[in-house]
């Protein structure tokens, strides 16, 4: 699996927030009600996002060994947040059609359960947040 050690995030303006990852861009917004103008999704909604595609991999990769079709499964992600709004609990009920082989409808959800996204989260990685010059500012106080 290829790894991304560094992500660059801009403030492009306003409420949005940009990352480029490699060679691709993802936007994000704030809901009108906070400030944005709703043209992507919040960080928020991104974090949840990645839970429930990184099952989807997962979901996938399992079914593409066996020959079973995925065109019918869906995977419903629910969460509880707290008074605080701090997030509780994340659900994610896999939806599979009725073809799908009962002697799978375990061994998936252990597939589920070995999801990076989630892996990484219970393992509480450490946090640091610095503060560095910036290139930018540098390279304009350089060539005054």
């Amino acid at each position: 699996m290829a790894t991304t050690k560094e992500i660059l995030i801009t403030l492009p303006g306003g409420r949005r927030v940009d990352a480029l990852i490699g060679a691709h861009v993802v936007r994000t917004d704030q809901p009108r009600d906070n400030g944005g103008e709703d043209t992507a999704p919040s960080p928020f909604q991104l974090f949840l996002a990645s839970l429930g595609t990184c099952a989807g991999i997962f979901i996938q990769g399992f079914c593409a060994r066996r020959g079973i079709p995925i065109e019918d499964i869906r995977v419903r992600e629910t969460i509880s947040l707290d008074t605080q709004g701090t997030l509780e609990k994340v659900r994610l009920d896999i939806e599979l059609p009725p073809s799908f082989p009962q002697q799978y409808r375990e061994a998936l959800i252990r597939v589920v359960d070995q999801c990076s996204v989630k892996r990484a989260i219970q393992a509480q990685p450490t946090f640091e947040v610095h503060t560095l010059p910036s290139n930018a500012a540098t390279e304009v106080a350089v060539a005054d």
